[in-house]
């Protein structure tokens, strides 16, 4: 299977004890719950398929802090995509997520 980690300013994010910051195994996708100054810097996916132990590196991005003060174009939004029904076992962990975007 696949496996994503994101690099941040050339070195391995790490994510242990930050609950601002979550990476989707699933997607491969960053969420950032809150842009701080210290987030500002380049960004870098790397998919690694451990089967035939090669890794993708996708194009670098850089984040940077608007001084204006203005949301851009887009009104911030909440996404939400859940199948209609969720079957879970009787005394097992559920887990929904839900996240909010915006510019």
């Amino acid at each position: 299977g696949l496996s994503y980690t994101w690099i941040f300013n050339n070195d391995t994010l790490s994510l242990r004890d930050d609950g601002r910051r979550f990476v989707s195994q699933a997607t491969g996708n960053l969420y950032l719950a809150k842009v701080e100054p210290w987030d500002v810097g380049t960004y870098t996916c790397v998919v690694s398929n451990g089967e035939a132990q090669q890794n993708a590196w996708g194009p670098p991005t850089p984040l940077t802090l608007r001084s204006d003060g203005v949301m851009g174009e887009y009104e911030p939004k909440i996404e939400v995509h859940f199948p209609e029904t969720t079957y879970a076992a009787k005394g097992s962990a559920v887990r929904l997520e839900c996240f909010a975007l915006g510019k």
